[in-house]
């Protein structure tokens, strides 16, 4: 049953144990909307399978409570955050739960007790809604979270609305956090010298394909997947595609520039029309997205770059013409 944000909370409050549920691999959005409707409301933080460094970050900063690889039998609720598939969740049985989620296809809600899912471009936004429907009110430790999570989530602001800030706005007023004081918490964060050998064999592989004139990038690596695929926008793809491998499931992460977004690049919906086929998860957003499927690595890297070829192909990079007329302007 799909509730609005007042209904949401009304119903968590029916429940006497929670259980809020992050993704494995948990980001801070998941982390710090766990946390702050936990704060609000009582219940326990659960990471089915760690978490990446900032949202690690976060946990050591803000001194969250966590619990490790949780029984969702042992609650009385599972609210799964910021989650739109099962394998998300490595499969763990999730008996009776919930869901609040962000993305733009979740196949969780079908069987959930009851759900709030909206478009937004991040979790914490609709969790900061939240908050403000049932007045509760919105301390230190839950506006650095929050904050921390819509940057991340949008790519510091590079996939932001004016919902977003808007949003943004709102908690910085009613929190008296700085903007400032999170950016410095956030660059706190220790360079993990794996990432940094992962980000540069990534590198080494890159297959670089030009498609009139936008560059399509693709390659893989054991880990950092959505890290690497970033990594690639900000040296010069328009479009990067990467894949990593676990036993037999393969995942490709994929991230577009605003750009190619406004061409008619959807990641999300490539990587869920595509997972289909295989019997596996996909989805995402437009210009940020994954899929997981028992596969073979190559094939949907290449399943994935023809979808985007076609939609590339034949249409102008505003990118690329407005360089050329700063340069023109330049020579005058």
């Amino acid at each position: 049953m799909r509730v609005e944000e007042t209904e949401f909370y009304n119903k968590l409050l029916d429940y006497n144990n929670i259980l809020y549920l992050c993704h494995r691999n948990a980001d801070p959005d998941a982390v710090s909307s766990a946390f702050a409707l936990s704060e609000a409301i009582g219940g326990t933080i659960g990471l089915v399978d760690g978490c990446n460094r900032v949202a690690s970050l976060l946990i050591d900063k803000l001194d969250i409570d966590v619990v490790e690889k949780p029984d969702p039998s042992e609650y009385d609720i599972t609210l799964v955050v910021d989650t739109s598939t099962s394998s998300q969740l490595n499969d763990i049985k999730l008996g009776k739960y919930c869901v609040i989620d962000h993305h733009a296809t979740t196949a969780l809600i079908e069987n959930a007790e009851f759900y709030l899912h909206r478009h937004a471009t991040s979790t914490a936004e609709m969790v900061f809604d939240i908050l403000v429907s049932m007045g509760a009110p919105v301390m230190r430790r839950t506006a650095m979270g929050l904050l921390t999570g819509i940057i991340t989530d949008t790519g510091h602001f590079k996939h932001a609305t004016q919902e977003t800030f808007k949003t943004v706005s709102e908690i910085i007023a009613c929190s008296g956090v700085e903007y400032a004081d999170v950016l410095e918490m956030m660059a706190a964060t220790p360079q993990d010298i794996s990432m940094r050998i992962a980000m540069l064999k990534c590198a080494t592989r890159a297959n670089i394909e030009r498609v009139d004139d936008w560059l399509l990038v693709d390659s893989h690596v054991n880990s950092f997947g959505g890290a690497a695929s970033s990594m690639f926008l900000n040296i010069g793809a328009d479009v990067a595609l990467i894949g990593t491998s676990r036993d037999a499931n393969i995942r490709v992460s994929g991230r577009a520039k605003r750009e190619a977004v406004a061409a008619g690049v959807n990641l999300g919906k490539i990587m869920e029309d595509i997972s289909h086929n295989y019997d596996g998860t996909g989805g995402g957003h437009a210009g940020a997205a994954g899929i997981d499927v028992v596969a073979d690595m190559d094939t949907i890297l290449g399943e994935c770059k023809d979808r985007i070829r076609g939609i590339l192909k034949g249409k102008p990079n505003p990118s690329i013409c407005d360089s050329l007329n700063d340069e023109c302007h330049e020579s005058e």
